[in-house]
């Protein structure tokens, strides 16, 4: 009979923990996860180091789709996004751009608010051409600047400059290769960006839609310019 109890009672303990632990722990682990999400929109931006130093966009100088020069003295006193594209772009240049869109119908109306669009195709993406671009995305923005110039000063300011990759490539689809990234900048011209789960600095932004990804990184980049603009 003793036996016939405990055995009862090993069944029910067996019952429990099979119907109800998993509950407790997915509970316990998805409260961690929402606590995580929650507590990183409270987390300062960080600065970009670089041999010590905060990183800072370096001096440029270029005429914008209305052959005025702008310089980054023009983005003084104002959070900017900056990309490198250029209008022949046949892959990832469109989608960045929308989603650049989005950011300009979210801030465009803000004089402390702007975007730098540098061309890396320099010869053919004239003022005219930039224009013209700038109207098929019904660009409003006074402060969303399409830039052009000397093709080795881009570069330098792609390359070493912002550190995002740019290179003309004769193999690829446009002949141009470049990675899809935006960098934000803060009021005073330093590269500013979240940072990961160890506390590395996640220095840019994917421009581009990534699959089956619920929250894209430009989403991520809204909430950060929130961030900035309030600083």
């Amino acid at each position: 009979m003793r036996n016939t109890k405990y055995i009862g009672l090993i069944l029910v303990i067996i019952i429990f923990g099979f119907i109800f632990i998993p509950k407790i722990v997915s509970r316990i682990t998805n409260s961690k996860i929402v606590e995580s999400n929650r507590s990183q929109s409270s987390i300062p931006l960080q600065y970009v180091f670089l041999n010590g130093e905060a990183k800072k966009v370096p001096e440029f100088a270029f005429l914008n789709q209305d052959s005025i020069i702008i310089s980054n003295e023009d983005f003084n006193k104002k959070v900017y996004v900056a990309e490198f594209f250029f209008t022949s772009c046949p892959s990832i240049c469109p989608i960045m751009n929308k989603n650049m869109k989005r950011i300009e119908n979210r801030f465009g109306k803000r004089q402390d608010f702007g975007i730098a669009s540098f061309s890396i195709d320099p010869i053919k993406d004239t003022p005219s051409v930039l224009k013209a671009y700038a109207e098929t995305y019904d660009v409003f923005s006074q402060n969303w600047h399409f830039l052009t110039g000397e093709k080795d000063k881009i570069y330098n300011l792609a390359n070493e400059g912002f550190n995002i990759f740019a290179s003309v490539n004769p193999r690829v689809a446009g002949g141009f290769e470049h990675q899809g990234y935006f960098a934000l900048i803060d009021k005073n011209g330093f590269i500013r960006c979240r940072s990961d789960q160890f506390g590395n600095p996640i220095v840019y932004y994917m421009g581009v839609d990534e699959e089956d990804v619920e929250i894209q990184e430009v989403d991520l980049l809204i909430d950060d310019i929130e961030k900035l603009l309030k600083e």
